[in-house]
Formats: C-alpha cells, structure tokens, sequence
C-alpha cells in the first residue's frame, strides 16, 4: 500500500514543484521587455529554420535559438531583409526589427516559453540523478531548491544560451556516472548526445570534455585493483567514443554543412579574417580545424568571437570599473546572487562531506569536480558580464546540497527545523525579487535595491525594464524626455509608448545609430544602470553619464533605471556622436566631412580624450599633419589624468599614432 502511494505521490509531487517553477517564469516573462541578446538570438533562429542560415549570430551554436524558435514557424511575420552588414550589426538590427516590426509580445512570450522547456527538463534531471544518488528526501530538498533559485528563474525563460549549457553539462555528467556504474553501450551513447547537446548550445560547452576526463581520470586512480595500462585505454576508447558522438550531435544541429551561410551568402567578415584578429596560437588552432573541416565554419567563427570578446572586455563590481578580467568576479558575484538560505545549506552539505557523515565518495566526486573545474576556467577567462556565464554550476551544488543536507536530518530533530527554516529563507528571499529576478541580490548585500552598485550587466540591467518605464511615464504623463538606455539599439522603446528621446550608449555609437543631442537638455532623463555605471565606457570623465552618479534620482523603475528631473549639461553626450561619425566617415574616406564632425566634437567637449582622438586623425587625414600632431598630445595629456588603469590602453594608441606622425 505504502510503495502504491509512493508512486502516486513521488510523480505528483515533481510534477507539482515543475508547475511552480512554469509559472513563475512565464508570470516573470511577461512583465519584462526584450532582453539585449534575445531579438538577435530569434530572428538568427528565424532564419536558420527558414533559410538554413546559421551566419547571422555565430557567437553561439543554433541549439537553443532553434528551439526558441519553432512555435514562430506558423506566424506570418514581417521579415527584415538581409543586407550583409558586419555580423554583429546585422543580427542585432534585423533582430530588433524582427522582433518590433511584429507583435513583440507574442513573438517574445513563445519564444521564451519554448525555451523555458530546457529549464523544465533541468528540473527533471536533477531530481532524478539526486534521487539516484542520494534518494527521495535528498530529491525533494533539491527539487525546493530549484524551484525558488533566483538564478535559474532570472534566467530559464530567455532566449539565451545559458539554461541550455547548464542542462547540458549536468545531463552529459549524470549520464557519464550512470555509465560508470553500469558500463553498456546505450549508457555511453547517452552521454556522448548529452554532450553533443552541450557542444550544440553554447561554446563553453567544451568544458564538458575536459570535466568528464577529469571524472574518469579519479575513477581509474581510485581503482587500486583495477588500475592498470589497459583499463586506462578501456577509459580513453570510451570518452573517444563518447566524443565522437557528440561531435556529430553538433554537426547534425548544423545540417552536418560546413558552410555558415546558404548559397550566394558569405560571413562578414570572413572566417580567415576574423580568427586573426585573436591570439596567434588561438587562431591557428581555430584556422586548422577551417582548413580540415573539423567542425562547421559558423560554430569555429564563434570559438573566434568568444576570445575577441573576452580580450576586449571591461568589468563592473563594487562600483569600480576595470579595464579587463578580474579572478574574483564570479565568486563575488555568486556570494552576492545566491540566497542567504543556499549559501547556508551548502554550508551543511559541504560539512557533511568534511565530517564523513555523508558516504558517498562517487557521488561527491561527480557533483563537486563539474562545478569546480567549470568555475575555475570561468574565473580566469576575462569575460565578467554575468553570473549566467557560471549559472551550470547550480545544478550541480544543488544536488549536492539535497545529499549532503539529508544525513543530517537522519540525525537530531532539530536539524529537521534548521534545514526547513533555510529553505524557507531561500524561498522568501527569491520571492521578495519577483518579477525582476534578474535584479536578485541577497540581504547580506542590500538586495535587489542595491545590486547596482555592486554589479552590472546582466546581473541587473539587461534591458528589462521597458514595461515599468512605459508604465512610469504614462503615470506622470510625460510627453518629453532623453532616455540613455543600455539596450537602445538591441530593442525599441517607442514600441512600449515610451517618447523619450535617446541619449548615446556604447552600443547604440557601435552600431551607428547617432542622434543629435543638445548640450544642454531638460529632464526628465532616463538612464539605465549598465549605462550609469561606466562599465562599457570607462570610469569618470570618460562615462559622459558619470555626474549623474552623484545626484539623487527622482525614481526608480525594476531596480535597473533612475529618472532625473530638472536641467542637465551633457557636454560628453552631445560631443560622442560627432566623435564617432568622424570615424565612421574616415573609414568611407571622406575626411573633409569628418573633419567637420571632430572639430565639432572638440568645440563641444575639448576636454575628452575620444574627441581630441578623433580631432588628430581628422587632421591627419586631411593632411594637417602639425596640427594632427597638437591635437593627439593634448589627447595624451587628458589620458593621463583618468583613473591609472585606464591609461595604458588610450596611452599606448596615442603615443603610437604620435610616434607615425
């Protein structure tokens, strides 16, 4: 009778905590506006259902934005025609118009609950390898877990790559430890398309090789009896073969087809260009995988994208920006995104493994290498943008945490309450975020209202929040103001009703979307935080936001923008698109035109270095060279004066461009 209630209750139970978690994540979704990824991830998947295009977003494998994308099949939609720009640039405005050119909304909710599915499975997964592991009470705990974790929620209904690669990895590591208990043929095919799948979402993907070599490198040392020269090779032909498997589960997401693009398309810039534009040994290694055919051109241009990205990259934490990586980013940031109520029972799971009281060596082994292996190559790969990028190693310390935490409660009762006390911490702490679980800090920290100042990005403003600011202004009945939004060309505010004009960001300069701005403007202005921070610019004089850093905003919309009200000089912000139009038009070999654009810039704002910058290479150009000269060791003098990290970068381009003159 008990074992028939059982398999009554057990099903219903998952099934109810998967409904939990469905729920709050299409409840989140609604209220929130495109993402900075997402419309470039859904028009790419778009196109490579429809016209097997896998050139428009190759910084990430198909997987998931095909996926994403299967419930828009049936829609008629207004497609934006493809015009070959730079990679970048096309897939991110022909995503916005995609997306904005149609019903946003409805494109928006399907594709993000088609990919909310893959967070559905991760549930499924992790309750039944804890269950396997450690039982059915060490399950449940993971399961509650799981279903209030403001990481996963924040992330597992966005058409991103993140909750693919976390169900991946797990997946391929489940099935590698259902294999090395009982080795069979279906065992070992099982994990090679767990780990095919993993390569076929994202690029860190790769790390599952290394992690599952490393586990089967502790099992064979650990088999005193059985450590020999041949059961080493038994090892080594089954990750080959397991290998093996996965690289035909990446090429059959591709079509198993080389090329990137169809017939009559070709990448741009090309493949062989772009790779030498990263470290010479990574370009070589990538260029030789080209040249054989190894692996598909689209998913080798993205190994390229991913270093370009990660040398050229900033970062943001506790309010101070950085002109590269730092080692301790993704452990600050995971004290500062994860509960007070997880931090705390992965306390007892990990005093449970020091103690001994928990027995299960392989089971340790499997669940605390992944993690560790992922967050140490995290630590020092230089790309500091988000906790997602190491959101693979909650699964896994949630399984963990179910094992570890469930001997204790064999023991006193009242471990019982000490454990039940935690979980409801970690679910109240979670819920208190709702709907912006993006914005997700602890209370150690100040909580979703201080997570700004501690992070940026991803973390906290990811271009979220275009519905609370519509809903604000209305309210107010606001019919004029500037907006400088860290998403501005990835998504449309006017979309949502909101008639701000926009102010220049790093991204909207990058992509050339350059609207005039007035010296002096009235408020209310709107800035975003990822924006506000500097992050993308630089600290102090070079953020032409930084004096607003230092007034009391009249509001705050989904802890990511701050409204100011009243009368502002924005010197740097007017100035910057003069600067980069200067550039844009010396690159099309006009430079009287764009000596007019960077005599503009310095009129505007003679004290930034970008503005003399593009002042000397005007005059250059032109074939001013004496006073090319005067204006590029003003530029230098400036750089000296920003904060001392920041100077190496614009002082060596300087003195390089002095030392040509």
């Amino acid at each position: 009778m008990i074992t028939d209630s059982r398999k009554v209750l057990v099903p219903a139970g998952v099934v109810g905590c998967l409904v939990v978690v469905a729920l709050q994540l299409a409840l989140s979704v609604r209220e929130e506006s495109q993402t900075w990824d997402e419309g470039d991830h859904i028009f790419a998947g778009y196109m490579s259902w429809k016209h097997a295009d896998f050139g428009l977003n190759p910084e990430h494998p198909p997987l998931v934005k095909l996926l994403a994308t299967v419930p828009l099949l049936g829609m008629p939609l207004k497609v934006p025609v493809v015009r070959n720009r730079y990679f970048k640039n096309e897939a991110f405005l022909d995503g916005r118009d995609f997306v904005f050119g149609n019903d946003a909304d409805k494109i928006l909710f399907r594709s993000r609950m088609a990919a909310a599915s893959l967070t559905i499975l991760l549930g499924l997964v992790v309750f039944a390898a804890t269950n396997e592991m450690f039982g059915g009470a060490a399950a449940f705990i993971a399961m509650a877990l799981l279903v209030f974790e403001p990481n996963l929620l924040a992330h597992g209904a966005t058409v991103t790559t993140d909750m693919g690669v976390s169900l991946g990895i797990f997946a391929a590591v489940y099935a590698f430890y259902r294999y090395r208990r009982r080795p069979s043929a279906v065992r070992l095919l099982v994990a090679g398309v767990a780990a095919g799948f993993s390569l076929a979402v994202k690029h860190t993907g790769l790390l599952v090789f290394p992690i599952l070599f490393l586990l089967a490198f502790c099992e064979w040392a650990a088999e005193r009896e059985l450590r020999s020269a041949r059961n080493a090779l038994r090892h080594t032909g089954a990750l080959m073969v397991l290998g093996l498997i996965a690289v035909l589960v990446l090429w059959s997401a591709y079509g198993f087809r080389y090329a990137a693009r169809p017939p009559g398309l070709e990448l741009n810039p090309p493949l062989s260009t772009f790779a030498g534009e990263v470290k010479p040994h990574e370009a070589t290694a990538i260029l030789t995988l080209a040249r054989w055919r190894l692996l598909p051109e689209s998913y080798l241009f993205g190994l390229a994208d991913v270093r370009h990205v990660a040398d050229e990259s900033q970062s943001y934490l506790f309010g101070k920006v950085y002109p590269h990586g730092v080692w301790f980013y993704f452990p600050a940031a995971f004290l500062i995104k994860s509960t007070l109520g997880f931090l705390g029972l992965l306390i007892l799971a990990a005093a449970a493994i020091a103690t001994r009281r928990l027995k299960r060596p392989r089971e340790v082994l499997f669940l605390t290498i992944p993690p560790a292996l992922f967050l140490l190559v995290s630590m020092f790969s230089g790309l500091n943008i988000g906790l997602r990028h190491i959101l693979p190693i909650y699964a896994f310390l949630i399984a963990l945490i179910g094992g570890g935490v469930e001997v204790w409660l064999r023991g006193h009762r009242r471990w019982i309450y000490a454990v039940a006390g935690l979980l409801m911490l970690h679910a109240i702490s979670s819920l208190r975020c709702y709907p912006v679980y993006l914005a997700y800090a602890n209370e150690a920290w100040g909580g979703p209202e201080n997570t700004y100042r501690l992070l940026t990005d991803s973390n906290t403003d990811w271009g979220q929040q275009l519905k609370g600011a519509s809903r604000y202004l209305k309210a107010r009945g606001v019919s004029q103001c500037w907006f400088a939004y860290f998403a501005q060309t990835a998504a449309d505010p006017a979309y949502y009703g909101i008639p701000c004009k926009p102010l220049p960001t790093i991204s909207s300069l990058w992509l050339g979307e350059l609207s005039d701005v007035p010296r002096l403007i009235d408020g209310p202005v709107l800035i975003s935080m990822g924006t506000l921070s500097g992050y993308e610019t630089g600290p102090g004089a070079l953020n032409p936001y930084d004096h607003f850093q230092r007034l009391q905003p009249s509001a705050r919309i989904d802890h990511g923008i701050f409204v100011y009200d009243g009368r502002f000089e924005v010197p740097l912000a007017s100035a910057l698109p003069h600067v980069y139009k200067a550039w844009r038009l010396l690159r099309e070999k006009q430079p009287e035109k764009a000596l007019v654009e960077a005599q503009a810039a310095a009129a505007t704002e003679p004290g930034a270095v970008r503005c003399q910058l593009a002042l000397g290479d005007a005059l250059r150009a032109s074939g001013q060279a004496a006073e090319a000269r005067a204006a590029y060791e003003r530029a230098l003098a400036i750089a000296k004066t920003v904060e001392p990290e920041f100077q190496v970068g614009w002082a060596k381009r300087l003195e390089k461009n002095l030392a040509a003159q």
